[in-house]
């Protein structure tokens, strides 16, 4: 048994599978989790306004003109272009992959609406 020198370095230890928490990871839909995609224009993910826009639906309001005013504040938009956008994300598959929970609500919701007239 020899010393020929020092150790190589280790490369990065691979996570065991039930340690992932240090990763910077996104849930799936189907429950997994991925490494986070690096943004490229034009690439099928959804821009961060978009997210940032499917954010806002998820949560829940407490009253009458708290969407409103976190429409404003936290997008700087008025609910008028939000909800155009809103209703133009709901069609897209990128959307529906990103967040079909939300994405399905909506489209329920406006399915109702639009059968009620």
């Amino acid at each position: 048994m020899t010393a020929s020198g020092p150790a190589p370095a280790p490369g990065p230890d691979p996570a065991p599978d039930s340690e992932q928490s240090d990763s910077p990871a996104v849930d799936s839909p189907a429950g997994g989790s991925s490494a986070v995609p690096v943004p490229v224009p034009g690439a099928a993910e959804l821009s961060v306004r978009e997210r940032a826009l499917l954010a806002l639906e998820r949560r829940s309001w407490a009253g009458p003109g708290a969407k409103e005013r976190a429409i404003r504040e936290e997008l700087g938009m008025s609910p008028v272009r939000y909800f155009q956008l809103l209703n133009a994300l709901i069609e897209d598959e990128r959307a529906l992959r990103e967040d079909p929970v939300t994405v399905n609500r909506l489209r329920r919701v406006r399915d109702a609406r639009r059968g009620r007239r």
